[in-house]
């Protein structure tokens, strides 16, 4: 089969640790022939196809460093494509809103694209969580300055976070005595203009902030606790929280239980889910990362999983 990423530059990936690497490799080692694009290169016009202006035909040197080879560059339909995977990194800004919906004229020319470009944009990854209230720790999405207050003085211990943020960007911890609350929402909500989302503050995090990867509906069956260090409260990876693979606790199957199926259904073939101690936190769903973490501390191969649920997706029409 033929398979095209559309991702962010291949010369920028880390390999060691990227997960759209990942599934590139098991896919070559099962005999597809992998393209790339980036989302730039996303062309309609009239009268014509979504095509990937400037596409790469790679193979895989096995070389950490120089990666890939191009044995092939120019346009591609992708409609042509066996399977289109969009894996452009988030920020979910303008540009990728304009993605999907050139992915979604591809769908109606016939493209098979995973994530489905319309479930992308209708799970905002703060924001998903809303679906599941029995689920989640108490929760407020809102402007008003006067409402983040009111929920500090109901719960005491507060995270406040901004609804487009990702690695952890943006995030602050306002506790019992409220010091610098008035400051954090006003940089936060930009006076009234940008709504926020405020939770209450879960101590279980110094265990690790989960990440529950869910392919085709099935969890894979161990997560990656992303733990902060020192006096950081972030555990994201891209703050220095230091990953440990560690086997679903029987709440983190309870969550995955009540949350991949459904979003499966609506093409979302892989989906990160993210539990502070029995609590869903965050629906990830632009490019869901981990699998080499979780591959090289427990042995479980996710990539191999992920790849099967490809193939067995496109056999089966869904």
């Amino acid at each position: 089969m033929q398979l095209l990423f559309v991702a962010d530059p291949l010369e920028d990936f880390k390999t060691y640790k990227d997960t759209t690497f990942a599934m590139m490799r098991e896919a070559a080692r099962r005999g597809h022939r992998l393209w790339a694009c980036e989302p730039k290169d996303l062309v309609w016009r009239s009268g014509a196809r979504v095509v990937a202006r400037d596409a790469r035909s790679i193979t895989l040197t096995g070389d950490e460093k120089d990666w890939f080879d191009t044995v092939a560059e120019g346009e591609l339909a992708l409609a042509d494509a066996d399977a289109v995977l969009m894996r452009k990194d988030p920020p979910f800004d303008s540009e990728y809103f304009y993605a999907t919906h050139l992915l979604q004229q591809a769908e109606r020319e016939g493209a098979r694209v995973f994530n489905r470009p319309a479930a992308l944009r209708d799970h905002p990854e703060k924001l998903a969580i809303l679906e599941f209230p029995q689920l989640i720790a108490p929760t407020l999405v809102t402007r008003s300055a006067e409402a983040i207050r009111a929920f500090h003085n109901e719960h005491r211990d507060v995270i406040l976070k901004p609804l487009d943020g990702m690695g952890g960007m943006g995030i602050f911890r306002v506790g019992p005595d409220g010091l610098n609350l008035g400051s954090i929402t006003e940089t936060l909500n930009r006076h009234g203009a940008t709504t926020v989302m405020v939770q209450k503050y879960l101590s279980e995090i110094a265990k690790g902030d989960k990440r529950v990867l869910v392919i085709g509906g099935e969890p894979v069956p161990f997560s990656l606790a992303r733990i902060p260090q020192g006096s950081e409260i972030r555990g994201n990876l891209a703050t220095g929280g230091k990953g440990v693979a560690q086997p679903l606790s029987a709440r983190d199957r309870e969550i995955a239980a009540a949350v991949g199926p459904v979003l499966a259904a609506r093409g979302l073939l892989l989906v990160g889910i993210d539990v502070i101690g029995d609590c869903l936190t965050e629906i990830n769903v632009t490019s869901p990362t981990c699998f080499q973490e979780i591959m090289q501390q427990s042995g479980f191969d996710v990539a191999k999983m992920f790849v099967e649920a490809l193939e067995h997706a496109l056999a089966h029409g869904r």
